[in-house]
């Protein structure tokens, strides 16, 4: 089992290029998010593709804790990506296939149905709202089935919520759509997905819900 205080140390050990305010997201980021519990969802030799990977956080550790063959991501912003780029560089130096890509936020790419699990961290919450049944119906269409979802996002019936609303005013300059853990439940079993298991964990001020979901 991959531990917090491990995530830490690698995302404190890294070297990255990226702007003084991505550099703190990247090394903070597991303070405040349990990586270590989704990382522990993850095996090996899976092929795993991540959407909206962001600076490819997460993809940097199920490179450097698991022995998965291949690793996808996709995101909206070029920046993120050049980021990730970065960070997952070394990598590539393996014998795993690293891919990146830009996202235009609404056609997934057919990459996406290779994979055996896909990654939705902290996205679901920044999808407007009006968007977001075709997004998730999106990902449930091009995943393979037997394939396993990973979603996690903050818990919209908590008050706490509204710590990450002023976190993403601050850092993305927007405020977010979250779901309560009932409505995301709604929404992925309506898209068709089967819940295999679901969880609840507070960080700080940050009230995290995981669900484990099959296609």
């Amino acid at each position: 089992m991959i531990t917090n205080s491990q995530v830490f140390k690698h995302f404190h050990d890294l070297g990255t290029n990226a702007s003084f305010i991505d550099k703190l997201k990247i090394r903070f980021r597991p303070l405040i998010c349990p990586f270590d519990d989704l990382l522990n969802e993850i095996e090996d030799k899976e092929i795993v593709f991540d959407i909206g990977c962001g600076s490819g956080q997460f993809l940097s550790l199920v490179a450097e804790f698991t022995e998965v063959s291949e690793l996808y991501g996709i995101e909206i912003d070029q920046r993120l990506i050049d980021n990730a780029n970065i960070l997952l560089d070394k990598y590539r130096n393996t014998n795993r296939l690293v891919l990146l890509e830009r996202f235009d936020g609404t056609s997934f790419p057919l990459t996406l149905s290779k994979a055996t699990t896909v990654v939705l961290i902290d996205v679901v919450h920044h999808v407007p709202e009006a968007q977001l049944d075709n997004f998730i119906e999106g990902i449930y269409s091009k995943m393979k089935p037997g394939a396993k979802l990973i979603f996690k996002d903050i818990n919209a019936s908590s008050p706490l919520v509204l710590f990450n609303k002023l976190h993403d005013l601050v850092f993305s300059q927007e405020i977010g759509n979250e779901l309560s853990i009932t409505q995301a439940k709604e929404k992925m079993l309506k898209a068709g997905f089967k819940i295999v298991l679901e969880s609840k964990k507070r960080m700080y001020v940050y009230p995290h819900y995981t669900l484990i979901l099959q296609k």
